[in-house]
């Protein structure tokens, strides 16, 4: 829709982009972004506004504002990771990805706030402080959300966006930006998707370059894509998918983007409904949700059947060496001789090493570091990464059974609850959370399979609750096509934020503000 308004020239890429901005600041308090590109943002809008004046728009993502995590390099703007030991890093070049918008035409707002290196799954662990959720001064939430006392202030009563991509999930959910990037190693783009009430798309290992975009578990990591709608993401993906002859992990086919079908019939698909997700944990809210969800199917024509992934209940554990291995190997990177934060201690190279990371990085990716290195020694490398790597061929092999045996799509929860407020989220530690909320998201990044959040409705509190879809390696057309067909049926309200209020409701007005 804001892609037609600009190419019938009711609004310009430079109005739209100065409302983000004015929108943005008003809810700096969110803390969404940790660098904002203004000057570059609009320079880059008035030359999409040259375009459509020349009646040469690059496509249907010209002019329009986008934001990206921060921890895709960009050249010219700092990117941190949310640590002190990428502080004032700006990146000689750009990410295969955040080069694709910017040669569609895209307008770079800024780089939104994470977990520290991307590790965790609440976005309160970064440098820069913790990302508020949006909802969290929604009516819906307010109007639900009583004070146990009158003391007891708004602001402890906030709640968490979930993570690691949760900058980016508040930014598209608070309307400061109309698509933004996420990475998704454990389900980093769906858990917040999820918390805040937007879609979130981790598309299939190798579909999207990961060149640019910091590493933290290689063989995991997708980048992923949070919209408003099921349509935006479609866009999005057709934009950045296809190989990329600087990661030799990408499909070595030529991608065709799609436009979605509107299903109209879905009585030929088969739902599988995986017993195993209904895990310790899952609020009522949301299994009652998630029956709610296989019955709208069953009604609709769609046959419904119960499958078994025997080996999820063990991917927790596999994921945490599997993860930590190659998170180590990663790390070992920053070391304060080429790029970053360099310790002042010089008694020698060692110490300047181990002052630098110990200065640089915070106790989450230390832990992380040294249950990785453990996992590598010599003596437990056979008994802990070659087994946790043989029980991932299990978890992606369960997968490809149950496809096998005729089932279309899975139909999952995303997490086990609606958002907690955040004093009640850091009352445990990074890594307890981090077990529990990826939980339902990380067995499909396990087995490289395309998977999205698609918000469903709001719990008793007034928080958003979603439910996740797992589709077929590289069957991005149909896992969306069913996402947008669920999307269309469930009718997911508009966030009603007092900040919006405010502003012009030329383009926010639209419960989706899609721009497909």
């Amino acid at each position: 829709q804001v892609s037609a308004a600009l190419r019938e020239g009711r609004v310009t890429p430079t109005e739209l982009c100065q409302r983000c901005l004015s929108l943005l600041k008003s809810t700096k308090f969110l803390n969404a972004y940790i660098t904002v590109a203004e000057e570059t943002a609009l320079k880059q809008a008035e030359e999409s506004e040259e375009r459509y004046r020349r009646g040469q728009p690059l496509g249907v993502l010209d002019g329009i504002p986008v934001a990206v995590k921060d921890n895709f390099n960009t050249a010219g703007i700092e990117t941190t990771c949310a640590s002190n030991m990428l502080k004032g890093y700006i990146s000689p070049y750009n990410a295969t990805v955040v080069q694709k918008l910017l040669d569609q035409g895209a307008v770079l707002l800024g780089k939104t706030n994470l977990d520290e290196f991307a590790m965790g799954s609440g976005s309160t662990d970064g440098v820069f402080g913790p990302v508020r959720n949006p909802w969290s001064y929604s009516r819906q939430y307010k109007e639900k959300s009583v004070p146990e006392s009158h003391s007891e202030d708004e602001e402890s009563n906030w709640v968490i966006t979930g993570g690691s991509s949760g900058g980016s999930a508040a930014a598209v959910s608070s309307f400061t930006c109309f698509a933004a990037l996420g990475s998704d190693t454990g389900g980093s783009t769906r858990n917040p998707a999820a918390h805040c009430g937007v879609v979130g798309l981790k598309p299939t290992y190798g579909l999207i370059s990961r060149h640019g975009l910091i590493p933290l578990v290689n063989s995991m990591d997708v980048p992923g894509i949070l919209t408003r709608c099921v349509d935006d993401a479609a866009v999005v993906l057709g934009s950045l998918a296809g190989h990329d002859p600087k990661d030799s992990t990408t499909i070595q086919d030529n991608f065709e983007p799609f436009e979605l079908p509107s299903l109209t019939n879905v009585s030929k698909l088969s739902i599988g409904i995986p017993k195993e997700y209904h895990a310790p944990g899952l609020s009522s809210e949301i299994l009652s949700l998630w029956s709610k969800a296989a019955e709208l199917f069953k009604n609709a024509g769609a046959r419904v059947i119960e499958v078994s992934l025997p080996h999820t209940c063990y991917s927790i554990v596999c994921y945490h060496v599997l993860c930590t291995a190659e998170v180590a190997s990663n790390m070992a990177r920053f070391d304060g001789l080429e790029y970053g934060h360099r310790s002042d201690m010089n008694k020698s190279t060692e110490s300047m090493y181990a002052a630098t990371r110990r200065e640089g990085f915070n106790d989450v990716v230390r832990g992380r570091i040294l249950s990785g290195n453990y996992f590598l020694l010599k003596q437990n490398y056979e008994n802990y990464f070659i087994k946790a790597q043989k029980v991932r061929r299990l978890i992606a092999n369960d997968f490809v059974k149950v496809f096998e045996s005729g089932v279309d799509i899975l139909l999952t929860p995303t997490t086990l609850t609606d958002a907690v407020p955040y004093v009640e989220f850091i009352k445990e530690d990074n890594r307890t959370r981090s077990a529990q909320d990826d939980i339902l998201t990380q067995a499909a990044n396990m087995a490289g399979l395309p998977a999205i959040n698609v918000p469903a409705a709001l719990s008793e509190r007034g928080l958003p609750l979603g439910l996740q879809f797992i589709g077929r390696s590289f069957q991005e057309r149909q896992l969306l096509s069913v996402a947008k067909w669920f999307e269309k049926q469930v009718k997911f309200p508009m966030i009603q934020l007092e900040e919006v209020k405010r502003h012009d409701h030329d383009v926010f007005q639209h419960q989706k503000s899609s721009f497909s």
